[in-house]
């Protein structure tokens, strides 16, 4: 039996009101530019930093990239709330965290037009130790909010994971005393 790989996953494809039009496998969503569905978990500790990680050079997007969020694709008929949960426990390498709340879903669309997908941002405590996916997560670290501000102009982040930090911090739920 032929091993399923990330690249086969499937997932359901959407309009732009982020209704179900089809399903295709995840590297065709990719390599086609199907708008998909995805969630962003932004991982905070106890002590109110947030969890950072330079994602590894096998990723099929955004290879060898930092971000401030933990997170997936959402798998054909699964829910954002699910796969929020799924994908922060996964890529946190922790079972047992509590649901992440969610706080708002965005369209985004790259700026050359090929790449767009439905992403709602979530937000989750983790007290416990984490032991990220070695195949997800080539480094990691919780930072303070300080910290991650000055790493914005020194590193080079995902595309979407940016475009969901700006709207979050325009909303005032990144500010740096809230848990």
């Amino acid at each position: 039996m032929t091993p399923v790989t990330p690249a086969d996953e499937i997932l359901d494809i959407v309009d732009e009101y982020d209704e179900v039009v089809g399903q295709a496998p995840r590297g065709e969503a990719y390599a086609r530019g199907l708008r998909h569905r995805c969630v962003f978990v932004l991982a905070r500790d106890g002590e109110g930093r947030y969890f950072v990680h330079r994602r590894t050079p096998v990723k099929l997007v955004f290879p060898s990239l930092y971000d401030m969020f933990v997170g997936g694709v959402v798998g054909a008929g699964e829910s954002y709330d699910d796969a929020a949960l799924r994908e922060a426990e996964e890529e946190l390498g922790v079972s047992g965290l509590p649901r992440p709340v969610p706080l708002f879903k965005f369209l985004y669309e790259s700026g050359d037009g090929v790449q767009t997908w439905w992403s709602y941002v979530y937000e989750v405590r983790c007290d416990l130790p984490v032991n990220p996916q070695v195949e997800e997560v080539a480094w990691h670290g919780f930072l303070t909010r300080e910290e991650l501000d000055q790493r914005l102009g020194e590193w080079e982040w995902v595309p979407d994971g940016l475009a969901a930090w700006e709207r979050l911090r325009a909303s005032g739920a990144a500010g740096p005393g809230r848990r």
